[in-house]
Formats: structure tokens, C-alpha cells, sequence
């Protein structure tokens, strides 16, 4: 069973789908299920109820009442950062607002400590926490970048630092050329031959295989390669005819291959498909699913969490199970590198450790001064 409550019967699709990826990899067939118990109808969608967290690690910084909520990213579960921007529009030093506030962690949120912000006076400021480095935007100025935590930045113009290219992964589409790319530790380099994929858009990779796929029309397509972008092969979508508006691929945490079919109005519940075989996109169901997804995110084990407009909730097994996570619809969901979840909302971000959906769901909260 998982660590928190499930709708009945959703606990034993998860136990066999726990069970194969400790094993080996889930990419192929899956297990058999003819001796298991039989399947619960689906379930009407109860209101989303948030039950108690694992832990609150709620923090009071110096920052006065002048300054908006923070912003707040992460890298893993124990490394991240915190951005302050006062709420007025007269930056200094001509005006009377106060500069940005930088704090960082490495303990997960317990506790932090302020940094020199290395450009307090700009028109907007932006920060982003990558794998082994903090990268913060100030316009016009351009990227500072620190890899030692944030004792020192390196400042640069233009293009976007290698720390932060990097972290979008090897293999990626370069804009405005629609072409694939790897990234060489320097720059991005358009692989030996190019997927024939229409409207290609999106790439990943799991191991050795790597993954491009893109829309036309409302039809989805994709390609393989099994070498790095020398050779691909086209692989049919299944496809019922309901249209997709952006096409991505997602990597779960245990190498599982997805694709997320968004819808035209970006808010309409997503199409998903997952690489069965090594080779065929299998269309995924999710009976009972809402009408709406904000943020979607495979877990592993052939899970995909879900948060909508009416709650949070797990894609097992062809079906939708609401869950009673300490999350609400409000809640994005993005799965870092190190296999953590975390869900950003308006009024703080929550960890989720551990592994597909047995996790344990931590707090992170900043307070200002009173």
C-alpha cells in the first residue's frame, strides 16, 4: 500500500506496478493481471480534502511587509533558493524601493541564509535553481551565474548560460530552427540526421534512446533514435481524432517514456501515451478523469499525477483516482532531477519524497516580518 490514503482499490494497481520497476525497467510488457482482484468501477469525483503535511518547515526571514511573496525554486529535495521583490514601481536608486532579497538553503528549507543579490538595481529580476547552479536574470543587465551556492557569480550577456541550457537535457529542439540538437557541454550541436516529424517541437531522452515529437493539424507524431540522432524512425501515434494543441515528452523518474498530448486551450485534460515495447506509443485511459488538468507528471511505475480545478489525483491502471495528497488544484507539479516532487502554489511550494506515489510531503514556507 502507499503511504497515504487512495480511493478503495487503487492500492492493489499500484502494488504490482511498484513491485516490476524495483525489478528492472517498466518499458516492458506489462505484468499480468488475470489473477488479480477485479478492477473498481469508477468514482464520481469527490471535493479535494487536504490532509495534514509530514512536516512544516515554516521560516522567518528579514524581509519587511514592502516586499511581494517569494518567489521559490529547487533544485533537489535539500538545495533551492528564494527571490523577494518589493511591490512598488520605483526601483532604486532613484525611487524608494528597497532592492531584491536572495536567500538560499541546503537543508531543504529548515533554515536559510541571505546572499548578495550581485545586481539589486534592474527592471525585472527572475531567478532559476538548476541541477549544481543558481542563475538569476536582471534585465537589461543579463544572467549571473553562481555555482559555488551563491558566495560568487559570473556575469554574462546574450544567450542563456551553459547551466541553465544544460539542465534542459542532452538532446533538445533549437528554436526557431525546428531541428534537434545535443548539447556538448558548450553548445548545442544539430544531431547527424534530423526525425522527420511534422511540427516537431519536443525531445527527450532515456538512456540511450532518444524521443522527438510534434503536432500538425491536431495530430500527434513522433520519432525514435536508438544512436544519438543518426538514425530515427518514425513512430505512429494512436490517435482517436480529438485534437492536440502542443505535444511534449515527459521522462519519469524510473526512464518511462511519455507523451503528453496538450489540449488546443491548454487547459482541457491531456491526451497521454506511453512507450510500450521500446518501439509502439500505447494510448493511455484515465476513466473518470476531470474535465480540466493544470500540470501533469509521471511518477514512475506507470503513474501520472494529475492536479485540475477539482483536485489532485493519480492515472493508474486505465483510470482516474483522486488522491488525499496536502496538495489542491492550485498546485504545480514538476518532478526534479532527483526523483522529488515539487508542487508550487500561491502561497508556498510542499516536497514530495520517496518513490511514485508513496511519498512523504514536506511544507517549505517563508515568512516575511510583521
Amino acid at each position: 500500500m502507499i503511504g497515504r490514503r487512495l480511493l478503495p482499490g487503487l492500492g492493489l494497481l499500484l502494488v504490482p506496478a511498484i513491485a516490476a520497476c524495483s525489478i528492472g525497467d517498466v518499458r516492458r510488457a506489462p505484468p499480468d493481471r488475470s489473477s488479480a482482484p477485479p478492477r473498481p468501477a469508477p468514482t464520481a469525483p469527490a471535493p479535494s480534502r487536504p490532509v495534514g503535511f509530514d512536516e512544516v518547515r515554516q521560516v522567518r526571514v528579514d524581509v519587511d511587509r514592502r516586499y511581494d511573496r517569494p518567489f521559490v525554486e529547487f533544485a533537489d529535495a535539500d538545495h533551492g533558493y528564494a527571490l523577494f521583490v518589493a511591490a512598488c514601481d520605483n526601483p532604486p536608486p532613484s525611487g524608494g524601493c528597497p532592492g531584491p532579497r536572495l536567500f538560499a538553503t541546503v537543508d531543504g528549507g529548515r533554515s536559510w541564509r541571505a546572499l548578495r543579490h550581485p545586481r539589486p538595481v534592474a527592471a525585472s529580476q527572475q531567478l532559476y535553481a538548476v541541477p549544481g547552479a543558481l542563475v538569476l536574470l536582471s534585465e537589461p543587465y543579463g544572467w549571473y551565474t553562481s555555482t559555488d551556492g551563491g558566495a560568487t557569480f559570473v556575469h554574462s550577456t546574450g544567450a542563456e548560460p551553459a547551466p541553465l541550457v544544460a539542465a534542459r537535457g542532452r538532446f533538445q529542439v533549437v528554436e526557431g530552427r525546428g531541428a534537434v540538437a545535443e548539447w556538448d557541454g558548450a553548445s548545442l550541436r544539430p544531431t547527424a540526421a534530423q526525425p522527420s516529424v511534422p511540427g516537431l517541437n519536443t525531445v527527450g531522452h532515456s538512456g540511450d534512446l532518444v524521443v522527438a515529437a510534434g503536432v500538425r493539424d491536431g495530430r500527434p507524431y513522433a520519432a525514435l533514435s536508438r544512436d544519438g540522432g543518426r538514425h530515427w524512425a518514425s513512430t505512429p501515434v494512436s490517435w482517436r481524432g480529438d485534437e492536440v494543441g502542443v505535444l511534449r515528452v515527459a521522462i519519469a523518474p524510473d526512464g518511462g517514456v511519455w507523451l503528453v498530448g496538450e489540449r488546443p486551450d491548454r487547459t482541457g485534460f491531456p491526451a497521454l501515451w506511453r512507450l510500450v515495447a521500446g518501439f509502439e506509443w500505447a494510448l493511455v485511459r484515465a476513466v473518470g478523469h476531470p474535465a480540466q488538468a493544470r500540470s501533469v507528471a509521471p511518477l514512475g511505475a506507470e503513474l501520472v499525477a494529475v492536479t485540475s480545478p477539482d483536485g489532485v489525483g493519480v492515472v493508474a491502471g486505465g483510470r482516474y483516482y483522486r488522491v488525499d495528497w496536502p496538495l489542491t488544484g492550485e498546485h504545480h507539479l514538476r518532478v526534479l532531477g532527483d526523483g522529488t516532487i515539487a508542487a508550487s502554489g500561491p502561497d508556498d511550494l510542499v516536497l514530495g519524497t520517496g518513490w511514485t506515489a508513496n511519498r512523504r510531503w514536506v511544507r517549505v514556507v517563508l515568512d516575511k516580518q510583521p
